[in-house]
């Protein structure tokens, strides 16, 4: 008998097709096998895939795995988004715990807010040590940038788990618009000793409406320019409110970052600092998501 499974191309961060990031949803994904999972995100060449499947304990309610189309991977914040997104267009009950590689969080659509949000909450991500001075020299030349291009409030620094991103602030946008990065040579960096992410970012944007604006570079993996990254604003959030500059407003630290336009790609994303007591006991990332087309494929 043929297995049917129902494949979504979603856009996250925006509520325009064609706009933010795009992630593959699958849903009813228990009924592929396990060499499968990989050969439809490498068949799909969507970026990420998201392959959601019933729970398998009381803990969660629904559990996702993601998926490039070269390996699986931990956790996918965009493609998070677009599950919840797919769920919620087709009325399927709320799913609050994902469970995935990473652990469980919390996730699904954002209520509290204006208008049709989805939402992830995670646990506050580490910020590790600045950039040493000779691998923050190389960065800026593979960048295309002077040391004083930088914006000399934030350091660069090293954050994430296992050290995946240089955090690197700029002094405006029209500094982030001029970057032409050497890919190659990032790349090598990255081999060397360097994280395999490089997020630019800017806290006085040339676009408006918005606290910071970003770019993001993964040639390591096979990203050269990530349109939207919300784990990556996740990182930004620890470091601004390490620094002090994360914005308070109606008593909540929040702030809203703006990427993917410098590809065609616009994307928005709302960032929320949970207070646990006098510290940070987690961080929300929020945005639309829209469902650009869907699909069926039939396996024997």
């Amino acid at each position: 008998m043929a297995r049917r499974v129902r494949i979504f191309q979603v856009d996250a961060f925006t509520a325009e097709r064609f706009a933010g990031n795009p992630a593959v949803v699958v849903l009813d994904a228990e009924r592929l096998a396990e060499a499968e999972l990989q050969s439809i995100a490498r068949e799909l060449r969507g970026g990420d895939t998201a392959f959601v499947l019933p729970p398998d304990g009381s803990d969660h309610d629904l559990r996702v795995r993601f998926f490039t189309p070269r390996a699986e991977t931990a956790f996918v914040g965009h493609a998070t988004l677009a599950v919840h997104a797919v769920r919620d267009a087709l009325g399927l009950p709320a799913c609050r715990r994902q469970k995935q590689r990473s652990g469980i969080i919390e996730a699904g659509r954002d209520t509290a807010s204006p208008g049709v949000r989805y939402y992830f909450s995670q646990p506050p991500p580490p910020l590790h040590e600045e950039l040493a001075d000779e691998s923050l020299r190389e960065v800026l030349a593979a960048l295309g940038l002077a040391a004083d291009d930088l914006d000399p409030r934030c350091p660069a620094i090293v954050a994430g788990d296992r050290r995946a991103r240089a955090l690197i602030a700029v002094r405006d946008g029209a500094t982030l618009a001029r970057l032409r990065p050497d890919l190659g040579r990032l790349a090598a960096l990255s081999a060397a000793r360097c994280p395999p992410g490089y997020f630019a970012y800017t806290l006085a944007p040339a676009v408006p409406d918005c606290d910071t604006e970003a770019r993001m570079f993964c040639p390591a993996i096979g990203i050269d320019e990530d349109p939207v990254s919300g784990n990556a604003h996740a990182l930004l959030a620890m470091r601004l409110q390490a620094l002090g500059l994360v914005p308070e407003r109606d008593g909540e630290l929040r702030f809203t970052g703006r990427q993917g336009h410098h590809v065609g790609r616009p994307g928005l994303v709302h960032v929320r600092m949970q207070r646990a007591g006098p510290s940070i006991g987690g961080v929300q990332i929020a945005g639309e998501a829209v469902i650009a087309f869907e699909a069926a494929v039939e396996l024997p």
